[in-house]
């Protein structure tokens, strides 16, 4: 009886979240991690992650709207090695010291079908602020299985110029174009 009342009350969160209004999730910051890849002199494609992560995101299924806040703790990088997570952070990069945060927020999120597929805004990065288009390969909204509360997961990326961020040294030897996918999840309150 205690399965059959727990599997209830799973199936109502999940039939719920899916007809309800607008629901305000809150990222989870230990499943949601930026991370970034570039050219390393051609020799390599390096792969480099920010560790805290914190926003939220609306998403009404029925009306299919929503939108995204992301803040990215750039002090969080982690590139595999020390000495570069320090060497990233300096002016002629990210200038953490003067530029702490990077943050994307939505301006649309545009629908296939029941499904988001890509999600338009603006991505503020060492005081500079550039309209950004984040290509979404996956996406599903349901109960949090250990939570029993709504949640929704997605993979995302878009490709920015480190130039036009300001933090272009080396370029083009070490590649200009960055490459940023983002994983996510998100739970409700």
């Amino acid at each position: 009886m205690k399965k059959l009342a727990t599997a209830l009350a799973f199936a109502s969160v999940a039939a719920g979240s899916a007809l309800a209004a607008p629901v305000t999730y809150k990222v989870d910051g230990s499943h949601t991690f930026p991370r970034f890849s570039y050219s390393h002199f051609g020799l390599s494609n390096q792969l480099s992650s920010f560790s805290n992560t914190t926003g939220n995101v609306v998403f009404d299924a029925a009306a299919k709207t929503g939108s995204v806040e992301i803040v990215i703790d750039m002090k969080s990088v982690n590139t595999g090695f020390a000495d570069f997570n320090s060497h990233i952070q300096g002016e002629d990069f990210l200038d953490t010291a003067k530029f702490p945060t990077a943050t994307f927020k939505s301006t649309q999120v545009v629908f296939e079908g029941d499904k988001p597929k890509a999600i338009e805004g603006l991505l503020t990065l060492k005081g500079v602020t550039k309209p950004v288009t984040l290509t979404v390969t996956h996406f599903v909204a349901t109960a949090h299985p250990m939570a029993k509360k709504p949640a929704l997961g997605a993979n995302a990326f878009t490709t920015v110029k480190r130039t036009e961020f300001n933090a272009g040294k080396y370029a083009p030897y070490v590649g200009d174009e960055v490459r940023i996918d983002i994983t996510i999840e998100a739970i409700a309150p």
